[in-house]
């Protein structure tokens, strides 16, 4: 079964399970077993960090067929708290695997260098920076780390897995009405806070202290780079997952597992 949610990441440690923290995953599987009176585990599309929010997450579960499906969400909302909720549950095919099955993700992040900084309405996904942003020169850097890369300076490396993602978008844009800056970035996947430090690399670019050709230049090195600092958890919400048509679902899974490498 297919599961849309989305969540508030404030008081949140993440989505994965931890030992005594409070996590997306922990609290939704514990309300699902509370609710359907049986164990469930829960794969998701998109790892989130803590303190950050999601508008169009993606998670499965094996369940049986005799869960009244039309009726979960209602049923859920009574017993989740109010920053969890289950938009829509649906049955999907077996080969339907909300990680692998995955072709993209989209993520925004939010950014206001207005004097007085965040709205406060929006404190709590929007990042408040001290100085003014050009957006010009943040796009001119962001549209050279476009395509397949080996993001690994981006990125928080984990045993046994690549960092080689294809970035697809990366674009900023300053909405005329409030002045905030909304980075859009879409990817075939993203490795652990890729999406944070490459935010990061263009704050510095955006606020003069970098060369529009600094994060791009940094694609060359085979290790993290101590000069990225990785923008604050509460700026970035997921907000949507692209999958393939339900005959294509089993082949993409098989190719997502795949270890990527580089053609030299």
């Amino acid at each position: 079964m297919r599961f849309d949610l989305g969540y508030d990441g404030t008081e949140f440690s993440g989505w994965a399970r931890q030992p005594s923290r409070r996590t997306v995953c922990g609290v939704l599987e514990d309300t699902l077993s509370m609710v359907l009176r049986e164990d469930v585990s829960l794969t998701v599309a998109g790892r989130t960090d803590a303190g950050v929010h999601a508008s169009g997450q993606v998670a499965h579960a094996d369940l049986p067929e005799s869960v009244d499906v039309a009726g979960l969400p209602k049923r859920l909302a009574r017993a989740l708290p109010s920053d969890v909720r289950v938009f829509g549950a649906r049955v999907v095919p077996v080969a339907f695997d909300a990680r692998f099955s995955a072709l993209r993700r989209h993520y925004e992040y939010r950014v206001s260098d207005a004097d007085f900084g965040a709205h406060p309405l929006r404190r709590l996904d929007t990042l408040a920076w001290p100085r003014p942003l050009d957006v010009g020169a943040m796009n001119a850097a962001a549209g050279l780390l476009l395509g397949e890369h080996d993001f690994c300076a981006f990125c928080k490396r984990r045993e046994g897995a690549t960092t080689i993602r294809e970035l697809q978008r990366l674009e900023l844009v300053r909405s005329e009405t409030d002045g905030v800056v909304t980075a859009f970035v879409s990817a075939d996947a993203f490795c652990h806070s890729m999406v944070r430090s490459l935010i990061g690399a263009l704050l510095a670019v955006g606020e003069g202290r970098k060369a529009v050709e600094w994060p791009s230049s940094l694609l060359s090195l085979t290790g993290r780079a101590s000069g990225v600092t990785v923008a604050p958890a509460h700026g970035l919400s997921l907000v949507r997952v692209d999958f393939p048509g339900d005959s294509e679902l089993a082949a993409r899974a098989e190719a997502t597992r795949r270890v990527r490498t580089l053609e030299r």
